[in-house]
């Protein structure tokens, strides 16, 4: 039986609580934000040490994006930030679940959730209205 009891808090700035993530090859832990309030998953991030520090530190999302090889603090361009509420380690210590109060839309398309596409027996449809226009929000 495990000695960790429920509700334990680890300072992050401790380096002990960093023994229970397991970062992939390339450092990073795949992060499932989710709207705390209806459950909706909202996207799917990537996060290294560094972001996971900020966004614990700052109580506001930050990721590491992959496709420009730096810290992305979510709404930095848009204002569509994510207050953290809660985060969570899943049982691999492979990924994370954040639970977040969603500021404006979590999708760069517009929409409120990255997962918008429905399967039918047509094949995938959108399944959810743009609510911003992106031309607007990201130049």
């Amino acid at each position: 039986m495990s000695s960790e009891q429920p509700g334990h808090s680890l300072d992050p700035h401790e380096v002990g609580w960093l023994s229970q993530l397991r970062f992939n090859e390339q450092g990073l832990l795949a992060a499932i934000a989710q709207d705390y309030q209806s459950g909706r998953v909202l996207m799917l991030a990537w996060m290294n040490e560094a972001s996971l520090r900020e966004s614990l530190d700052t109580g506001y999302a930050c990721y590491w994006s992959r496709s420009r090889g730096r810290l992305w603090r979510k709404g930095e361009e848009s204002g569509h930030r994510q207050k953290l509420h809660r985060v969570q380690l899943d049982c691999d210590g492979d990924a994370l679940l954040l639970q977040v109060e969603q500021i404006g839309v979590a999708c760069h398309t517009g929409r409120l959730s990255c997962f918008f596409y429905q399967w039918d027996k047509h094949g995938w449809q959108i399944a959810e209205d743009v609510l911003v226009d992106p031309e607007k929000v990201y130049r």
